[in-house]
């Protein structure tokens, strides 16, 4: 029996009958007016994800050693903390090495004026939130997401450590997120450091206290938790661990801190 109904090549996709749509693809993308609903719709959102990947990667490729700096964005500039990061920034970007943070305020924004300060790379990845004020002034390559994942994809693939002053959800979620990937060997082994032992001591005990001792992780997962009140013992870590060809176990593991 032969075929009357019309059939049409739409891209890659043949139509017929009642799936032929009235307007070629063309007509519809030059088309000045119409519904506007398809910018809310997941297959837009997902160009708009890919989107963030593709700037985020075309941004930070040739970036270079990079050690991301996580902490409150409420520390106030009066803080003895706001003073430790800002030495912090600045003690990394002496030793080459981009300062990377969340490019708003409080330890963020110290972090990213110690490196500014001296002349180094100060990275700031923002994030689209209601109270946030967008990136700080002291960032001199700053990339705002719209997506949380798409932000910690580029913490994760473009730090060389990661060091984690006090804070609070947010900062222990980059925590977290980037000791499981370790731990789960997604990625591969940097340092982790916990700045302040008035803060992160008793999260540690906790960690040893009950997770170890019920058997839902091993020591080697408490040992990446390293604790100093000293920025040049962070400085020291993140230059020996960069040092380490990749692949090989960091001093954060292998020297068993």
């Amino acid at each position: 029996m032969s075929r009357s109904f019309e059939r049409r090549h739409t891209g890659p996709v043949i139509r017929a009958r009642d799936m032929v749509l009235p307007t070629t693809t063309d007509q519809r993308l030059l088309a000045s007016r119409g519904p506007s609903d398809w910018v809310h719709t997941d297959p837009w959102r997902v160009l708009r994800i890919q989107s963030e990947f593709v700037e985020g990667f075309g941004t930070l490729a040739e970036l270079g050693p990079a050690v991301s700096v996580f902490g409150s964005a409420r520390t106030r500039p009066d803080h003895p903390m706001y003073a430790a990061a800002q030495t912090l920034g600045r003690r990394l970007a002496e030793a080459n090495f981009a300062v990377m943070t969340g490019g708003g305020p409080g330890i963020m924004e110290a972090a990213n004026k110690g490196a500014f300060e001296v002349g180094g790379t100060s990275v700031g990845l923002g994030i689209e939130l209601p109270f946030e004020t967008g990136i700080n002034e002291y960032v001199t390559l700053g990339i705002n997401f719209r997506y949380f994942f798409a932000r910690k994809t580029m913490f994760l693939k473009y730090s060389q450590g990661f060091v984690v002053l006090p804070g609070g959800y947010g900062t222990f979620d980059e925590l977290f997120e980037a000791l499981t990937l370790v731990q789960t060997r997604k990625v591969v082994d940097f340092p982790v450091v916990l700045f302040g032992s008035g803060y992160w001591q008793g999260l540690k005990d906790w960690i040893v206290e009950q997770p170890l001792a019920e058997g839902y992780i091993n020591e080697a997962d408490v040992r990446r938790l390293f604790i100093t009140d000293d920025v040049d013992e962070v400085v020291e870590k993140m230059v020996r661990a960069n040092a380490t060809p990749p692949g090989r176990p960091t001093p954060s593991t292998a020297d068993g801190q």
